[in-house]
């Protein structure tokens, strides 16, 4: 059994790789790839290696982000329930700069998206549960949460659209 991957550049944030992968589907469920080194590392820019996951479990009407930095590529899914992904160019020399797009990820589509660096990455969960994952590339150490940069999920400049209009959210998204 073989997994493609379906890789495509967004039409509206250059720099943002959107990947779906084939999945096989059976009376027991279903199965697919999240990852594959050559296929996947291959979109990264020079020197950057994929070296960590982490996994977020939330639940409904939790909103995450809108998080980035400077370095770090970001490999990120839902793995179990549904949400609305949103990336955000904070790119200030991008001609897309405060603009975003927002994607649907359920089991009926498993969308993956690399996030390049500099892009702020937020999510909505919709169904009652559900578990992300983050795979994460970079040069050199770690930037963590103390280290990253930060916006309010609703700030006025983005004007994301969000489904829910009080959300459960962290201090820091706050």
């Amino acid at each position: 059994m073989a997994f493609e991957f379906d890789i495509s550049q967004s039409l509206l944030l250059n720099g943002l790789w959107i990947i779906k992968p084939s999945i096989s589907y059976d009376k027991r469920g279903n199965i697919w790839t999240s990852f594959e080194k050559n296929k996947i590392e291959s979109l990264l820019t020079a020197n950057v290696i994929f070296k960590h996951d982490k996994f977020s479990y939330s639940c409904k009407d939790v909103i995450r982000g809108i998080h980035w930095d400077s370095k770090s590529w970001k490999l990120v899914t839902c793995v179990y329930g549904e949400i609305m992904q949103v990336v955000v160019d904070l790119r200030p020399a991008s001609q897309t700069y405060f603009k975003y797009e927002s994607f649907n990820i359920s089991p009926q589509n498993q969308i993956l998206l690399l996030i390049p660096p500099n892009m702020g990455n937020a999510y909505c969960v919709l169904s009652n549960e559900a578990v992300y994952h983050y795979k994460l590339a970079y040069e050199g150490d770690y930037i963590d949460a103390d280290q990253q940069f930060s916006l309010k999920w609703n700030d006025p400049n983005i004007g994301i659209n969000w489904p829910i209009k009080n959300p459960i959210l962290s201090e820091r998204d706050k």
